[in-house]
């Protein structure tokens, strides 16, 4: 299935004529997509894309990648999971399954889950309590028990941009910073 590459160099190239093979005989579902270093980064606005498909294939490499051939006559288009180089696309390809999957309708059991959760909105999610209020006497902000459902979804718009602000400030960044709202709405609730 693989063989040196052309002109020297380290390392095996995975063949055209296999997967050419496979992918004309089993004939999976399409867009066909390659993962590797080369392709557009996987994001959650991906994963979403894909998720409203009726079906994809993921093709995973090995060792240096396959042969150019296969990119410009087999594939559709190519995804990344990150800037790093992994030993093979299978963990890559359960990175884009993993994703993928829960965002499709039934899949989790609260259809709300995957609307608030971290990237859902371009900002990390708020933090989450639960039983027993007081551990150790560790206890969670006193809003979450107040039964004001609107403040508390105030607080937690407020923690989400708050949390994205100090940890990921390149996500605050790619929307245009905050705005004088925002900043009001964090001052107001966690000040």
């Amino acid at each position: 299935m693989d063989d040196s590459p052309f002109g020297g160099g380290a390392g095996m190239v995975l063949q055209p004529e296999p997967i050419f093979k496979v992918v004309e005989q089993a004939k999976p579902p399409r867009p066909l997509f390659l993962l590797s270093p080369t392709g557009q980064v996987f994001d959650q606005a991906k994963a979403d894309e894909l998720s409203k498909l009726d079906g994809f294939s993921l093709l995973c490499a090995r060792y240096e990648g396959i042969d150019q051939r296969v990119k410009d006559h087999l594939i559709d288009d190519e995804i990344s999971i990150g800037n790093f180089v992994l030993a093979g696309g299978e963990i890559a390809a359960l990175v884009v399954i993993e994703s993928v999957i829960r965002l499709i309708p039934g899949v989790m059991g609260n259809s709300e889950s995957s609307s608030e959760e971290s990237f859902s909105n371009g900002l990390l999610e708020y933090p989450h309590y639960t039983r027993p209020w007081d551990f150790r006497g560790f206890t969670p902000p006193e809003i979450l028990r107040s039964g004001d459902h609107g403040k508390i979804r105030e607080w937690r718009r407020a923690m989400s941009l708050k949390l994205t602000k100090e940890k990921r400030p390149d996500l605050i960044e790619a929307r245009g910073g905050l705005t004088e709202e925002e900043k009001k709405l964090i001052k107001e609730n966690l000040e």
